[in-house]
């Protein structure tokens, strides 16, 4: 299975908005929009990171396939990775190999991710990429209507 990482083009974005509203993907991702089906907010947070100075967001291609996206932000020194697979391709290794891509692809260190501390799934993703667990956070998660413990991580080398 080849898995690679090119730049965002506008017709990923409604691929993106598929994958995004699959409920199980949001429970797991638990930190999402308040409501993931409504597509204004969406368009408009696409609209709004793709023009930020300094966002990294790539498409993740599998076999041809628009399969997820990744992505680094934040300001020098505090920058976080984040990345959204669809579900129908989870337990296959695309998450860790556009991570690791990703990661490859911005040379600043530290890097940080944050992961719903009971999707151990992702931990694992980030874990495998070389991320420590380093703190530990209580959050208020849309997608479960609650707060809930979130793990801080930090990839250093």
């Amino acid at each position: 299975m080849d898995v690679s990482l090119r730049p965002v083009c506008p017709s990923d974005l409604p691929v993106f908005f598929r994958h995004m509203i699959d409920p199980e993907s949001n429970r797991m991702a638990a930190f999402t929009a308040e409501d993931p089906t409504d597509r204004t907010p969406f368009a408009g947070h696409w609209k709004r990171i793709l023009a930020l100075p300094g966002v990294i967001i790539r498409t993740v291609l599998t076999d041809g396939d628009v399969v997820g996206h990744a992505a680094v932000y934040g300001e020098p020194g505090d920058r976080e990775v984040t990345y959204f697979i669809d579900r129908s391709y989870w337990g296959r290794g695309i998450a860790t190999s556009a991570l690791r891509g990703l990661v490859a692809e911005v040379p600043e260190r530290p890097l940080l991710a944050r992961a719903a501390a009971d999707n151990i799934g992702s931990v694992r993703v980030l874990e495998k990429c070389g991320f420590e667990v380093v703190g530990q956070d209580r959050a208020f998660a849309n997608a479960r209507g609650a707060e809930i413990d979130e793990l801080v991580m930090r990839l250093n080398g």
